[in-house]
């Protein structure tokens, strides 16, 4: 019955995302956004939000109680999970991701329509209508192609489980996260569209829709860092990022949105790039529809991917030629109805910005296309792999200097700038950066970007402090904390990545109970090999005394996992974590000999670039709380303005 339930929610948030779309097209042209018929748009936004809730707590459901006559619960789902993963695993398919999708699609509607009311009526109508537009494909796909509550005619006695590489707490939280970012560059899609049939690209709609903008930043900045350290510790490799397809379907749409959550801080700022903003917004939704083919279609082989027929695939490819292809169509008949904004010299913020921004887009470009060219060859019948030959010496051209910039950028003043204004902060910046590039340069042997990335990360991270110097800090807005702290976040990153590529050490050996093994400044020794048991899995686990330089020995317990549903063999790797580092500790499979294959490797400084992911999310974080409580004051005296002179705040000379 709740199967039914959640099914029929389903089809009636449908029906009233129809209802969402005709009555906000309605209201859209009238000029004052008006109408009985568009009064409905936000209650079926609202209604909307609700039953989409409803049929994804009916689907968490099913999965908590393991109902297996439904079938997605039958094949992705197992009696013996534990709940966590029952639960995770209502996502961790093709249908309840995309359930996942348009639910928070939903919801985000939903709070728009109750919360915003800063936008003249008839762009709000029109971006309410865009966002049910978008949202039908989706229902569309879901109900006719992939019903996540299909019941099954015989009930089988167990389920089948899920895939035992997903079977982890990271599946719990990076789906989810990288799904409310995408979801939020649909809600910029919408801001975007509707304002270019409105004729409404200006600042008051720039800082409308900035807060949606950085918080879809947010989510995807946290995703796709929490997915960068799933992998690592889960797939046994030792590697942070592998360049796989399905981590660049997450990468692209994060690349358009850091460029237009710059863009639209400008236009909301200083009434500038303004097409640039309009066109971005476009961008970053088109790259998370370009994420969502890929990953669903079943033209990628990937741990990460869901493999699907090509029929839905093909239905997935439709929704993204009709939504992109027609949005492109929009812009190009309305790009030149949009006013030019206001001019600003090239040694100014923005542009330092302007030149940021094409870095981005630019980088976007180089993943873009080699995350394709493979494909695209593949239907030649020749098969090419691109991996890291290609995309790190390819975006450093791009990177580098954007990094550079980034340094420079937010000591320059807004409009135009005279650069021997900043030249002292300057020069003590760049006189750290290439202390440290000689420094690395003679006393260690390494590759040029990692050489190239410790210098420009020590230059960051003095530069990301620098808009600081001469202000009050208690009165430093919420916003200037934030960019501070979310540069300062890339620099770690930054230095994280090229100390792991640079100082690393791996050891291969084959070792029998009582050996020791050293790699880097540890050592170890295996004292024996025990089988395990879990609540679905057998293991082999090694039990290991390690100690760092010499000094307290600590346990470390890397296992080999043999899964029974479904079968699969898995290495839960063993890490030992110091403020300089990890050991990375894998077990394989027993020799004929008798000894234990083990992969070791020292990773110093490697927890850096998730401390600096998280500070670049955390910066993001005080960013969004200081626009949304300055936008609330602003509000407040706008209010408190019209009550004294007794007419709209439009009317107040400023």
């Amino acid at each position: 019955m709740i199967a039914e339930i959640g099914l029929a929610a389903l089809w009636l948030a449908a029906a009233l995302a129809a209802l969402q779309l005709f009555a906000g097209f309605a209201g859209a042209r009238v000029a004052d956004g008006n109408t009985a018929i568009a009064a409905l748009v936000r209650p079926a936004a609202v209604m909307q939000a609700v039953l989409c809730a409803v049929a994804f707590l009916s689907l968490l459901y099913v999965f908590a109680i393991t109902d297996l006559s439904v079938k997605l619960v039958a094949v992705n789902s197992h009696s013996m999970k534990p709940l966590i993963f029952k639960l995770s695993g209502a996502w961790g398919n093709h249908e309840g991701s995309m359930l996942l999708w348009i639910t928070v699609m939903a919801l985000a509607g939903g709070l728009i329509a109750l919360i915003e009311r800063r936008l003249p009526e008839r762009t709000m109508m029109a971006t309410l209508c865009a966002q049910a537009f978008v949202a039908l494909g989706f229902y569309a796909f879901l109900l006719l192609s992939s019903n996540p509550f299909e019941r099954l005619r015989e009930v089988p006695a167990e389920g089948n489980g899920l895939n035992p590489l997903l079977q982890d707490v990271g599946l719990a939280f990076h789906p989810p996260t990288l799904y409310i970012g995408y979801v939020g560059l649909s809600v910029a899609f919408s801001f975007a569209v509707a304002a270019l049939l409105t004729r409404n690209v200006t600042p008051d709609f720039a800082r409308v829709m900035r807060p949606w903008v950085l918080g879809a930043w947010i989510f995807l900045t946290i995703g796709i860092t929490a997915g960068s350290y799933w992998a690592y510790y889960e797939l046994g490799w030792g590697g942070w990022w592998f360049w796989d397809p399905v981590e660049n379907a997450s990468l692209m749409p994060w690349l358009a949105a850091t460029a237009l959550l710059h863009s639209v801080s400008v236009l909301a700022a200083r009434d500038a790039l303004r097409t640039w903003t309009i066109m971005l917004g476009v961008v970053a939704f088109s790259m998370s529809m370009v994420g969502t083919f890929l990953v669903r279609s079943g033209i990628l082989t990937s741990v990460h991917a869901f493999a699907v027929d090509p029929e839905r695939g093909s239905f997935i490819l439709a929704l993204l030629a009709l939504y992109i292809g027609g949005a492109l169509v929009i812009f190009a008949l309305r790009a030149n109805t949009i006013a030019e904004g206001e001019r600003f010299n090239l040694v100014s913020r923005e542009g330092a910005l302007v030149v940021n921004n094409v870095a981005l887009t630019s980088i976007l470009g180089v993943v873009l296309l080699g995350t394709l060219y493979p494909l695209l060859t593949e239907a030649f019948d020749v098969r090419v792999s691109v991996g890291p030959p290609y995309f790190n010496p390819v975006s450093a051209i791009f990177f580098l200097p954007m990094m550079v910039v980034l340094m420079v950028g937010p000591l320059l003043r807004w409009r135009r700038d005279e650069f021997s204004r900043i030249i002292k902060p300057v020069a003590l910046v760049a006189a750290i950066a290439f202390t440290v590039l000689i420094r690395v340069a003679i006393w260690n042997d390494i590759g040029i970007l990692p050489m190239f990335g410790l210098a420009i990360a020590a230059g960051l991270a003095i530069a990301s402090f620098a808009p600081l110097l001469k202000r009050a800090l208690r009165r430093t807005p919420l916003a200037v904390w934030g960019m501070c702290i979310a540069h300062f976040g890339v620099a770690v990153a930054l230095f994280g990545m090229a100390a792991d590529t640079a100082f690393q050490q791996e050891r291969l050996v084959a070792t029998s109970v009582g050996d020791v093994v050293e790699v880097g400044p540890w050592t170890g020794r295996l004292d024996s090999v025990n089988a395990v048991a879990g609540p679905n899995w057998t293991a082999m686990q090694a039990n290991m005394m390690v100690s760092y330089k010499g000094g307290p020995e600590r346990e470390a317990h890397p296992q080999s996992r043999n899964f029974w549903t479904p079968q699969m063999e898995t290495s839960e790797v063993a890490l030992l974590t110091r403020w300089n580092g990890q050991l990375y500790v894998a077990v394989g499979n027993q020799a004929e000999d008798g000894r234990w294959q083990m992969r070791l490797w020292w990773k110093p400084f490697v927890t850096f670039i998730w401390y600096g992911g998280l500070l670049i999310a955390l910066g993001g974080a005080l960013a969004l709380i200081g626009r949304v409580l300055g936008d609330l004051r602003r509000r407040r005296n706008e209010g408190e303005a019209e009550d004294e002179a007794g007419h709209d705040f439009e009317e107040v000379p400023a």
